[in-house]
């Protein structure tokens, strides 16, 4: 047994050897100690004083009071568990049981738990996180509590739904119940429900809870009508037998046959809902001001990018209003992911916390703090709007890879294929080019409208061309035929004009390609490739300072990007043509050191060194490039990149001074 149990799934509890503890009255010391409690890790006292106190006469002396009561709360004689080393506290959880970290280790596994792990972590929750325990005059710290109890919901109702998967039919009511007092307005919850009435031939308590879930939504101003649809479905199905054999398209079809009907079916995509965001600095908390700005252009900008199915805001602000949380949100949706956050405003500083959930196993996928001093507060909204909305496309974009490819081929549908796709294409080999062509090509049969697939497939063409993998002029011609397929099935994707400008700089038509990019740009100004391909291009023939700016402007987007070599790089060829050799030598050196460089990305790091005056690190480079590509030369690399003469004149001489043929 535990020595020290910590209960926080409801009113805080500490216990001591099995007895119940009396709690400090201070609520800003329980609050610390809950805080400590889900830390993952020693935090700093300034941090500390910051989250609780509200610029108190000595916020050190009142932290080191509250830390004596937290010890005589969880210390013993001879086993101290506050650690107080340095500038920084933690607490030592070695030999205690806290019911919260349970829960969300588990979290992660939810599908693999046992019906009676499954139980014994529901009975946990005996209420809200931390319930009752807000704090005057602590915005920061409210704000924490008010995500870690959004988040725990969430917990508890996967909790909930794996017990209504598995667990013996007669107690499948009783979780039901349970997981509509965490979202009342769930409708998948209440089909669920007047499912399994119906099946226990309890028509009328499913009759019952019919009339009064529809007088709910029907309050609230939600249609009711798929309801009134399920608990009919529900009770046709206990009224009436199943046919041994059906009838479709003239021909007997018996139950088991795997075979698909005639009627079509929207293709799936990727969906978001983006919750208007938490005015902490308003008394009302409301969604108005630089909280309800700040979401609106989330989600105007998610849509731009035409890559997510994205939930309009006016559904979201009206369910809002309606107290409904994220989590309840998205699973009333029906979607994929929902993005949260709140906003706070002090003196001269704009704080804007961000995070990211998967609506099927309330994992927190993507969370951040975006924390900015305020000069002018239109810009530094923009600012902040352009970064969540790139990292929820990237995350979304990254975690969607990573579960198609751990599903069987032949289940993937076409969303799956292109993500499994490109799990393939952003490792930057033949093989896995090859392999990345054979998922797009899957994407695209069973979803011949899918944009973004042609992109992709586009995109392997333009791999082989550009390394030298397969015929280069062939490969050109296919580059530039899939990606006028992408024009063709959503000519208002950004991805579809990007892979075009893509396909134009490879046939040599380099206004053409910026033509192209730009129009991806203006499409969705927060599409990090079009900006990279747009630099990389000037960064050849074009501009070099605009390759920079450009370059710049997809890093920032796109800090984590697979390619982030890519616009590494063509930063160092900007540079190298306007003479800045040591500075190029740097960026490159930067692009080559990313993984999955490529050879051409090494052989700019290597002729901006000699360029810079350094052979020998520049022939490492190259030693580098021909493990990948024994045969690689001068005329591979000004093949791929299109050089203007007075680029191709340097690149020249760096490849004379280290003796490449």
């Amino acid at each position: 047994m535990p020595s020290i149990e910590v209960r926080m799934l409801g009113p805080l509890s500490v216990s001591r050897h099995g007895t119940a503890l009396s709690l400090p009255a201070s609520r800003k010391v329980r609050g610390l100690l809950a805080y400590l409690l889900l830390s993952p890790h020693a935090v700093q006292r300034s941090q500390l004083c910051e989250l609780l106190w509200d610029v108190p006469n000595d916020p050190r002396g009142e932290l080191r009071w509250s830390l004596s009561k937290i010890r005589g709360l969880v210390d013993e004689p001879s086993r101290p568990r506050v650690d107080t080393r340095g500038d920084t506290v933690a607490l030592d959880l070695t030999d205690a049981l806290v019911d919260a970290i349970e829960v969300a280790r588990a979290a992660n596994e939810i599908a693999a738990l046992s019906v009676e792990r499954l139980r014994s972590l529901t009975a946990m929750f005996s209420g809200d996180f931390l319930e009752g325990l807000e704090i005057d005059r602590s915005p920061a710290f409210n704000s924490w509590v008010t995500a870690q109890r959004r988040q725990f919901r969430g917990y508890r109702a996967a909790l909930l739904e794996q017990l209504v998967r598995i667990a013996p039919d007669t107690e499948v009511l009783s979780y039901l119940e349970q997981w509509l007092v965490l979202a009342p307005f769930d409708q998948h919850v209440h089909e669920l429900l007047l499912s399994t009435l119906a099946g226990h031939g309890q028509i009328r308590e499913g009759e019952e809870h019919l009339t009064a879930t529809v007088r709910l939504f029907e309050s609230e101003g939600l249609d009711s009508t798929p309801l009134r649809d399920a608990w009919r479905t529900a009770k046709a199905q206990i009224e009436s037998p199943p046919r041994a054999s059906t009838i479709v398209s003239g021909e007997t079809v018996s139950p088991g046959d795997d075979r698909r009907d005639d009627v079509a079916t929207a293709p799936r995509r990727g969906s978001i809902a983006v919750m208007p965001f938490i005015d902490l600095s308003k008394t009302a908390g409301g969604p108005g001001g630089a909280a309800g700005a700040l979401a609106r252009d989330v989600i105007t900008r998610l849509a731009k990018l035409r890559s997510l199915f994205v939930i309009a805001q006016g559904t979201m602000f009206a369910l809002h209003e309606q107290g409904i949380t994220a989590q309840a949100a998205g699973r009333m949706l029906n979607v994929d992911y929902v993005a949260s956050g709140s906003v706070y405003r002090g003196s001269n500083r704009l704080a804007v916390m961000v995070e990211l959930t998967e609506t099927r196993t309330s994992r927190i996928v993507w969370s951040e703090t975006f924390d900015h001093r305020v000069d002018d507060a239109l810009l530094v909204l923009e600012e902040i709007g352009d970064r969540i909305v790139a990292s929820i496309a990237g995350e979304i974009e990254a975690n969607e890879r990573n579960h198609a490819i751990l599903k069987q081929p032949s289940s993937l549908d076409a969303w799956e294929a292109h993500h499994r796709g490109l799990w393939h294409m952003y490792r930057f080999n033949k093989p896995d080019n090859d392999q990345a062509r054979h998922f797009f090509e899957m994407a695209v049969r069973l979803d011949p409208t899918f944009a973004r697939a042609y992109a992709g497939l586009s995109f392997t063409h333009f791999q082989s061309a550009f390394q030298g993998w397969e015929k280069r002029e062939s490969q050109i011609d296919r580059a530039f035929e899939t990606a006028g397929h992408s024009l063709m099935a959503d000519d208002r994707d950004p991805a579809a004009h990007w892979a075009m400008g893509r396909a134009l700089f490879l046939r040599g038509r380099h206004d053409q390609s910026i033509v192209e990019l730009e129009h991806a740009i203006d499409l969705s100004p927060n599409f990090a490739l079009a900006h990279y391909m747009f630099g990389l291009v000037h960064s050849q023939t074009g501009d070099p300072a605009a390759a920079i700016a450009s370059s710049d402007r997809a890093r920032q987007l796109s800090p984590f990007d697979p390619m982030l070599f890519a616009p590494l790089g063509a930063r160092a060829m900007a540079l190298v043509r306007m003479r800045r050799f040591e500075e190029a030598a740097e960026w490159g050196m930067k692009a080559a050191a990313r993984p999955n460089a490529h050879a051409h990305i090494h052989a700019i790091a290597a002729f901006a060194l000699a360029l810079a005056g350094h052979p020998e690190q520049a022939r490492e480079h190259f030693a580098a490039i021909h493990r990948m590509a024994p045969g690689y030369c001068f005329a591979d690399f000004i093949a791929a990149m299109q050089c203007a003469p007075d680029g191709e004149k340097l690149f020249r001489e760096a490849a004379n001074r280290i003796g490449l043929r």
